[in-house]
């Protein structure tokens, strides 16, 4: 019974997701472009550094969903207002919080975050040095 509801489930899932990949109109006809190249570049180098909360490994820049393309807007009309990019991203990680940055800041609340990679590189060591260790220990 379980299974058959866990595939049931999974045959769902994949026809929402085919049937919106159909629908969603692409990135890139979302929203407004600006006139001047300038800030048109500004806006896409802004849209890059902020995560698609529905994807989350997406940018809000190559994201397809519609709040990414609701967050496109929201950029450009408060650049199109004269905000600064500091002022945008600030406004959007109090509405959002940090997930919404592609790279977080460095906060004590995120120093495991980016502690981690290099303490499991060096637990990983140890344990190869010990191993190493324990093997000629046992050939001696």
């Amino acid at each position: 019974m379980k299974r058959s509801v866990f595939l049931f489930l999974v045959v769902m899932a994949a026809a929402t997701v085919s049937v919106s990949a159909q629908t969603t109109p692409p990135a890139s006809a979302v929203g407004d472009t600006f006139s001047d190249p300038v800030m048109e570049t500004r806006a896409r180098a802004m849209q890059r550094q902020l995560r698609c909360l529905v994807c989350q490994g997406e940018s809000i820049d190559e994201s397809n969903s519609p709040l990414a393309a609701d967050l496109r807007r929201l950029v450009r009309e408060q650049m199109a207002a004269g905000k600064t990019n500091s002022e945008i991203e600030d406004f959007l990680v109090a509405r959002y919080g940090d997930f919404i940055l592609m790279k977080p800041p460095l906060q004590s609340n995120t120093w495991l975050l980016w502690l981690a990679p290099f303490l499991v590189l060096g637990a990983g060591g140890a344990v190869a040095w010990i191993t190493v260790k324990k093997a000629s220990a046992r050939v001696a």
